[in-house]
């Protein structure tokens, strides 16, 4: 009894990661109302066997590829449709105008004051009128656009040219190469092998991390380092 619901838990834990993947790669954080509702059920119905050995296994299964199905239909649907989206995944909500709160819409929200002025500060805003707009997007996530007195400097206000910042590639993770970064910037293993023997780590399983900036510069830092370099 106990190794058959061991190997069921296994097997769910399996599945259940598969079918998450081919939903989409999203965290609980960013889930829409029709996303969370159908993660929780597929909880559910795994469970089911999992907790009853006498139960078939396909009581769990059935549900899951049923919820699957259902959650792309409608996926595809409601992007071809703005009305189905909105009523299924709601539409972004101003919170914030002119530095001054947009209360009916909070009030239709639910969306109370003290959870607006936290969200605020946690995102570097403690003075509401120095936001120029807030806006609730369909995930629950916070969007702030702050005036244009109160914005961060860049070098554009300053009338300075900035030299092209490609992005940095990670190439080694916990001792293992990742090749497709290498194949993205045009290098390959021996390069990256050579370039690790010079700062002194001959065996790659020993590099925690290593990165690779557009410039070319290169950052390495070994799993007993406390510093990189």
């Amino acid at each position: 009894m106990l190794l058959i619901s061991f190997s069921r838990t296994v097997f769910f834990y399996f599945f259940l990661l598969i079918t998450l993947r081919i939903l989409g790669k999203r965290g609980v954080g960013s889930l829409g109302p029709l996303d969370l509702v159908v993660t929780i059920i597929m909880a559910e119905a795994a469970a089911i066997p999992i907790e009853d050995p006498q139960r078939p296994l396909m009581l769990g299964v059935i549900p899951i590829v049923t919820l699957v199905i259902l959650e792309i239909a409608l996926s595809r649907i409601s992007f071809s449709n703005r009305r189905i989206r909105e009523f299924i995944s709601g539409r972004p909500s101003v919170v914030v105008r002119d530095g001054r709160l947009v209360h009916g819409e909070m009030r239709r929200l639910r969306f109370s004051v003290a959870e607006l002025m936290e969200q605020l500060r946690v995102r570097g805003y403690p003075n509401l009128m120095d936001v120029e707009m807030a806006i609730l997007e369909c995930d629950g996530e916070l969007s702030v656009l702050p005036k244009s007195q109160h914005r961060a400097v860049t070098p554009s206000d300053l009338g300075l040219e900035t030299s092209y910042e490609g992005p940095t590639h990670t190439l080694v993770i916990d001792g293992e190469i990742d090749y497709g970064a290498l194949e993205a910037i045009g290098l390959d293993e021996q390069w990256l092998r050579r370039q690790l023997a010079e700062r002194g780590f001959r065996d790659i399983s020993k590099v925690l991390l290593a990165l690779i900036h557009s410039s070319g510069q290169l950052f390495v830092q070994g799993c007993d380092d406390d510093s990189g370099g």
